[in-house]
């Protein structure tokens, strides 16, 4: 097959019978499925799942991330045609990658949704597959991690963002999206020694022993030793990976509810992600996508591609690892 062949694919998302290979179908036409992937809740034989979180109840600003999802699965669809710049493999034809839709849930029970989403999670995890998600605020990391945490134990966090989400707030029960990692670090399932935390520019005077890489050490120092630091630091502990796009500066990713100026670039995320290959990296997410701010798309282009990166981490530790 070719890109000639483009006028004969449609709604690939339905209609393509195979788990593997780039996608010949139109970017600006078809059913949105994450990188024109099957919508399937098969696991049998998938090495990754795709999966949406359209939830915005935790936050503390603008809402609108619940639409987030399915903005970052219209955009993926650029990135479709051709395997990522940069790795020595690729991840579409050689990774059995699915998308497994969003997680159902009451949006008028929030205080049911904690639990629905670990089971979501649960659920694909318990297939041995890794999950990447689509948010939704932050708070879904945390649900999330408690899945994590009982198939891996405490679990490293490394985690791109703006915040430290590490402010006390003691009433487990409490849905918030500044939070959620007091809570997990507090709760046991997240190792805070073990775990990094990059592009930081707010003040908060208890991290909890995170370690912390501000957004002011990526500039001087350069993405590059950065990442080194990380790997350093992550050692072979098993990883969670977590990006808040408003990690990077509002100028690359103006569609957020939380912007703050003095963020990485796009293509200091880009080096970093890529250099870091090779840390023990079991699933993911990028989270705080919102596409009411996102007027020129620019905010959802930058979550599907550091979605790709995180597919790509993954394939990493299951093609290039002896």
């Amino acid at each position: 097959m070719g890109l000639e062949d483009s006028k004969n694919y449609v709604d690939e998302a339905f209609t393509n019978p195979k788990l593997k290979g780039v996608s010949f179908e139109n970017s600006f036409g078809g059913a949105t499925s994450f990188l024109r992937r099957r919508y399937t809740k098969d696991l049998t034989g998938v090495d990754i799942a795709v999966t949406g979180v359209p939830f915005d109840q935790a936050v503390t600003n603008r809402p609108g991330t619940r639409l987030g999802p399915r903005a970052i699965r219209e955009a993926s669809t650029l990135q479709s045609p051709d395997e990522p710049y940069g790795w020595p493999f690729g991840p579409l034809t050689e990774l059995a990658i699915t998308d497994y839709g969003d997680v159902a849930f009451d949006y008028a029970n929030i205080p049911a949704f904690p639990d629905t989403l670990t089971d979501h999670i649960r659920t694909i995890l318990a297939a041995d597959v890794a999950s990447v998600t689509l948010g939704g605020d932050h708070y879904i990391s945390f649900p999330i991690l408690k899945a994590y945490a009982e198939k891996y134990g405490p679990i490293s966090l490394l985690q791109f963002d703006a915040h430290t989400d590490t402010w006390a707030d003691d009433n487990m029960d409490r849905v918030d999206h500044g939070t959620m990692f007091y809570k997990a670090v507090k709760s046991g399932i997240v190792d805070p020694k073990r775990s990094v935390q990059v592009g930081i520019r707010t003040t908060n005077d208890d991290t909890l022993g995170v370690n912390i890489i501000d957004a002011r050490e990526v500039h001087e120092t350069g993405p590059v030793a950065v990442a080194q630091k990380i790997k350093d630091i992550l050692g072979d502990h098993p990883v969670y990976l977590s990006f808040d796009i408003d990690g990077l500066d509002p100028a690359y990713a103006p569609g957020t509810g939380t912007p703050v100026w003095g963020g990485l670039t796009s293509a200091q995320a880009q080096i970093i992600l890529r250099d870091i290959a090779g840390i023990n990296i079991k699933g993911g997410d990028i989270v705080e996508v919102s596409p009411p701010f996102d007027t020129t798309g620019t905010t959802a282009i930058a979550g599907a591609h550091v979605a790709m990166q995180i597919i790509c981490l993954l394939g990493w530790n299951k093609l290039m690892q002896p």
